[in-house]
């Protein structure tokens, strides 16, 4: 039986590896450590790793989010993304003109997968983050 995911369930320091698949060309790699931080009642969400392109020169990248109790996720500027639902499952962003889609899976926890499909004009692609929790 699964149990429904609470904002304290994901504090701490997770390794990340995230593979983009686009529909046309050449996959991407990125290798890091996500890490949600106590911010007040929220969790303050960081990732900074490595992004790998073929053709490229490996890269370093990073983002940021606030998490809410409610799993409610808010970008680095405060606009809302979307709701991480807690027993894993879907749900979506509109970033006119592009559609987001994702897919929470924790049914492997501590490990848990989020995954993305990416729809719009330029940008077709599945993105797979894989999260395992740091010893």
């Amino acid at each position: 039986m699964q149990t429904d995911r609470v904002l304290a369930d994901f504090e701490g320091a997770w390794e990340l590896e995230r593979v983009i698949t686009p529909k046309v060309g050449a996959p991407a790699r990125f290798s890091g450590v996500a890490t949600w931080t106590a911010r007040d009642d929220d969790l303050a969400y960081s990732e900074a790793g490595t992004l790998y392109l073929d053709g490229a020169a490996p890269m370093q990248a990073e983002r940021r989010y606030l998490w809410t109790p409610c799993l409610h996720v808010y970008f680095d500027d405060g606009r809302f993304f979307h709701t991480v639902p807690a027993a894993g499952g879907e749900a979506s962003h509109w970033c006119d003109p592009d559609a987001y889609a994702v897919s929470y899976d924790f049914s492997g926890w501590p490990h848990f997968r989020a995954t993305w499909t990416v729809e719009g004009p330029r940008k077709s692609y599945v993105m797979t983050n894989c999260y395992r929790r740091r010893a």
